[in-house]
């Protein structure tokens, strides 16, 4: 039985910073990534337009996790994307944030544009209109520019001696520590589990059979919009990403703007068999749209007796998929009016979606409570945007964010096993590409000190 001082679960950004930075403090350490996907260069949709659902999907898993092709955005800030600071510190988090810019620019990344909205005269405009700007530092790589950084720091981590074994999925951990996969299995020191997002299953079986605390976490629920990149582009040529907050008149949730893609493309994704919805763009002019789309979500929390807050979100995405056979398109007119959209009038609308999806009505899928709240949300952002609640502006639905179920960890981010450690957004803990990379590097430095 192979025998290494760490072993990784998982390749995305938790783990690929992990052990860039373990490498770089410790040379001599005989590394192993076990990653379920396939590698960068044979991480490639074989049928874009249409989920076929393979085996292993190319966009959620692979090497640089479900974030590859997710837009390359950076966000540094504590006000979203996790609650790493509540483990590390807010000026730690920060720091670690930053490094891995760093990281990025000195690997494919440089000349990518930093956004800000530190003090933006858009702040005053939400405030104005029952809307809250969250403040970030945005870094915009792009998916394209995204693709080269990984394919440097995955040749710069071959080159050190770092072993990646692909198309493997890991089975189980057990105690001592051995990783078992089908076929073998390897012994290691340390443990360091970074499954992201499409992990959960697993990382609950692991949990559960390990004894490891864990708590109920949230999903987020909504749609996809997608309009003329002009009605924002006075928001995103100044900062790109905006993170806009709204409270609900009615029920009082959080509604929020996230992913936002000016001049990008909506796309499809699987997850454990679910077609849902996201999005993309690139920093190459020759692939830009003319349409911008960003999701509007909402997050539901539960309580007693009811914890599975993913098997609520999966009920949800199975029954859109059970409609419309994958992801359904709805025109926001069609929407208010109380009738499904058709092939023709999605044909005569003024937006051109950018997705091929199944035209229907998102009214049967979505809760009632949720279904208001994005409405609202369009029309509050209408008044910052005025053409947002435009009858043919597009909503894709459903699009989902599951979140795993917090594990229990101590200020180093390590179980109550000595020696195993969880990051990235597997551990519940982050939910973004810059949260999830910097856990990774903070592991590295404090699991041998």
């Amino acid at each position: 039985m192979n025998k290494y001082d760490v072993a990784i679960v998982g390749a995305g950004p938790g783990g690929i910073f992990s052990a860039y930075e373990l490498k770089k403090l410790y040379p001599e350490l005989k590394i192993v990534v076990f990653e379920q996907g396939h590698e960068l260069k044979k991480r490639r949709c074989p049928s874009p337009d249409h989920c076929i659902n393979c085996s292993q999907c190319a966009i959620m898993s692979g090497f640089g996790g479900a974030g590859a092709f997710s837009d390359g955005k950076y966000n540094i800030t504590n006000d979203f994307g996790g609650n790493l600071y509540e483990y590390i510190g807010k000026e730690q988090a920060i720091e670690l944030m930053k490094y891995v810019d760093d990281i990025n620019m000195s690997h494919g990344g440089e000349g990518t544009k930093m956004f800000t909205t530190a003090g933006s005269r858009f702040k005053k405009l939400c405030m104005q209109n029952k809307l809250n700007l969250l403040d970030a530092s945005v870094r915009h790589l792009g998916t394209d520019i995204n693709y080269i950084v990984l394919e440097n720091l995955y040749n710069e981590l071959c080159e050190k001696g770092t072993e990646f074994i692909f198309d493997t999925p890991v089975t189980e951990v057990r105690e001592g520590f051995e990783v078992v996969y089908e076929g073998g299995s390897v012994k290691a020191d340390r443990v360091i589990l970074s499954v992201g997002r499409s992990g959960s299953k697993w990382m609950e079986k692991v949990c559960r059979d390990l004894n490891i605390e864990t708590k109920s976490n949230r999903v987020d629920l909504g749609v996809r919009v997608e309009l003329p990149a002009v009605i924002f582009d006075h928001l995103t040529d100044e900062l790109y990403e905006s993170k806009i907050v709204y409270r609900t008149e009615k029920f009082e949730d959080n509604v929020r703007t996230f992913c936002m893609n000016p001049n990008g493309w909506v796309v499809n994704e699987n997850t454990n068999g679910i077609v849902t919805v996201n999005g993309h763009s690139f920093e190459d002019p020759n692939m830009k749209t003319a349409n911008t789309n960003f999701a509007l979500l909402v997050s539901k929390h539960f309580s007693e007796p009811f914890k599975d807050s993913n098997g609520y979100g999966e009920s949800i995405a199975r029954l859109s998929n059970m409609l419309g056979g994958g992801v359904i398109v709805q025109r926001f007119g069609d929407l208010e009016r109380g009738r499904r959209s058709t092939v023709s009038r999605i044909e005569e609308s003024t937006v051109r979606p950018t997705l091929k999806a199944t035209p229907g009505d998102l009214s049967l899928v979505l809760p009632k409570r949720i279904l208001d709240g994005i409405i609202e949300m369009i029309h509050a952002l209408d008044k910052i945007a005025p053409g947002t609640a435009n009858d043919d502006t597009l909503l894709y639905g459903v699009e989902v964010k599951f979140y795993n179920m917090e594990v229990k960890l101590d200020e180093n981010l390590c179980t109550n096993i000595p020696g195993l450690y969880v990051i990235g957004d597997g551990s519940g803990v982050t939910h973004s590409l810059s949260h999830a990379s910097a856990s990774g590097i903070f592991v590295a430095r404090n699991c041998f000190t």
